[in-house]
C-alpha cells in the first residue's frame, strides 16, 4: 500500500509536467483549477473507500460464508458509488460554475478550465468506482493487486499524456482524456478480479432493500460528514494563508507537501490496520483486534520517528528541492521545527482512523473529527492568530493530536467493554 501511495503524487508531477510545457500558462492554470474542481469532490467522497474497505474486511473475516458476504457487500459499495459518479456527472454544469465562481480567473484561464473539466468529468463513475473497487480489495487484502492497478493506470495516464498533447495536439483536453481512459481502465481491472474473487456471485435484490439502504446511508453520511469537517481545516489553513499574503501561501504550499509524504507511509500502514482489525472483527475474535492494533502503533511510531529524523537533519533539502528562491526557502525552514513535530504527534490519528474503518465505527469517526476541529483547531488558531502564519500550523499540530487521542480514548472504553462483557458472560 505504501507503493501504490507513491505512484499517485508521481502521477500529479507527470500531469503538471505536461501541461507546464505547453504554449501558455493560462493552460496549466485552468487545467490545474479543473483537475482541483474534481479532486476535491472526489477527496470529499473518500467515505467510499472507507465504507468499503471495513465492510469488505468485516465479511472476509466472517466464516460461516465470508465469499457470499463479500460479494454482497462488493455490490452494495459498487453500486452506490456508480449512483453517486451519476449524479456528479448530471449536475456537471453547476458544479462548474461554482468552481469558476470561486477561482476568479481570466477568461483565458476559465476557458481551459472549461475545456478541461467538460472531458475529465465523463471519469466520475469511474472515479468512484474506483473508490468501493480499490477499497474492497484492500479489505479483502489484496494489496498486491492494489499496487498493480494503480501502477498500469498510472503509467498509461501518463502515456496517454504525451500521446495526446504531443502526438495528436490536444493541449488541455488530451490531458483529460487521457485520465478519464486510465480511470475506467482500472475499473475493468479491479471489477475482474474482484469478481473472480467473489466467484461470480451474482447480486440479489435483497441486498439493496430499505434495510441495507439505511446501514449503507448511516456508514457513508458519518463518513462523509468526517471528511467534511477535515476538508474543512484544511481549506482554511489554504485560504487564511493566502490572506496573509503571498509569501505566506507559499510557505503553506511548500510545506504541505511534508504532510503528503508522511502520509505515504503512514496511509500505507493505516490501510494494512483496516483489512487485519476488519477481519479480526467480521471474526468476533476481540484479541486479535487489540494485537492488530498493537502492531499497528508500534509500526507507525517508528515510521514517525524516522520521519521525524529524517525532517530534522535533511529538511532543509527537502525545501531547497521545491524551491530555488531564497527568500521563499528561508521562510520556509523558519517552520522545520514544526514539520519535525507534524509526524511524532500525527501518527496517532492514521493509525487509529485505520482501527475505527476496520471497526466500521463510523459515528466514532465522525464525533471525534468534529470535536477536534471546533473545540481544539480553531478555538488553538484563534488563541494564537498573533504569531501570523505559524498559528495556522499550531492549529493543524494540536488538531491532529487531538483526533489521534479522543479516537484513542474511545478505542480503550470499547475494550473495556468488551472486556467486561466477556467477564461477565
Amino acid at each position: 500500500m505504501i507503493l501504490a501511495n507513491v505512484t499517485t503524487p508521481l502521477l500529479g508531477l507527470v500531469d503538471t509536467a505536461v501541461m507546464g510545457h505547453m504554449d501558455s500558462s493560462a493552460m496549466l492554470a485552468g487545467a490545474s483549477i479543473g483537475t482541483l474542481i474534481l479532486t476535491q469532490i472526489y477527496w470529499v467522497c473518500g467515505f467510499l473507500r472507507m465504507s468499503s474497505t471495513g465492510l469488505s474486511a468485516q465479511a472476509k473475516g466472517d466464516v460461516s460464508d465470508s465469499v457470499l458476504l463479500s460479494a454482497k457487500v462488493l455490490w452494495q459499495t459498487a453500486m452506490t458509488a456508480l449512483l453517486l459518479g451519476l449524479i456528479i456527472f448530471a449536475l456537471q454544469a453547476p458544479v462548474l460554475s461554482a468552481g469558476q465562481f470561486l477561482a476568479n480567473s481570466s477568461t483565458n484561464v476559465a476557458m481551459y478550465t472549461e475545456a478541461y473539466f467538460h472531458v475529465r468529468v465523463w471519469g466520475a463513475p469511474a472515479a468512484m468506482l474506483n473508490l468501493a473497487l480499490i477499497g474492497w480489495l484492500v479489505g479483502q487484502q489484496q494489496t498486491r493487486w492494489v499496487l498493480w492497478i494503480q501502477v498500469v493506470g498510472n503509467l498509461l495516464n501518463g502515456g496517454l499524456d504525451f500521446a495526446f498533447v504531443y502526438g495528436l495536439d490536444m493541449s488541455v483536453k488530451g490531458v483529460a482524456l487521457a485520465s478519464v481512459i486510465a480511470e475506467y481502465s482500472m475499473t475493468v481491472m479491479s471489477l475482474f478480479i474482484a469478481l473472480r474473487l467473489t466467484r461470480l456471485i451474482r447480486p440479489s435484490l435483497m441486498w439493496f432493500n430499505s434495510a441495507a439502504r439505511k446501514v449503507l446511508l448511516k456508514l457513508n453520511s458519518d463518513m462523509l460528514i468526517r471528511n467534511l469537517a477535515l476538508q474543512l481545516c484544511l481549506a482554511f489553513l489554504t485560504l487564511q494563508g493566502a490572506r496573509l499574503g503571498e509569501t505566506s501561501a507559499a510557505v503553506n504550499a511548500i510545506l504541505m507537501q511534508f504532510f503528503v509524504l508522511i502520509a505515504l507511509g503512514l496511509d500505507g500502514i493505516a490501510y494494512a490496520v483496516e483489512a487485519l482489525v476488519g477481519e479480526a472483527a467480521g471474526g468476533k475474535k476481540a484479541s486479535h483486534i487489540l494485537a492488530h492494533t498493537r502492531r499497528g502503533l508500534m509500526w507507525s511510531s517508528a515510521f514517525a520517528v524516522v520521519y521525524a529524523v529524517v525532517f530534522g537533519f535533511f529538511g532543509g533539502h527537502i525545501i531547497a528541492l521545491l524551491t530555488d528562491l531564497p527568500t521563499l526557502a528561508k521562510a520556509a525552514q523558519a517552520y522545520l521545527p514544526l514539520m519535525v513535530l507534524l509526524p511524532l504527534l500525527g501518527h496517532w490519528c492514521f493509525l487509529f482512523d485505520g482501527v475505527f474503518v476496520g471497526l466500521t465505527r463510523s459515528s466514532a469517526m465522525r464525533n471525534t473529527m468534529v470535536i477536534s476541529a471546533f473545540c481544539v483547531y480553531f478555538p488553538v488558531w484563534w488563541l494564537t492568530q498573533s504569531a501570523g502564519n505559524k498559528a495556522l500550523w499550531y492549529a493543524l499540530l494540536a488538531f491532529l493530536f487531538a483526533r489521534g487521542a479522543t479516537l484513542g480514548a474511545v478505542f480503550i472504553a470499547i475494550i473495556r467493554r468488551q472486556r467486561a462483557a466477556g467477564h461477565a458472560g
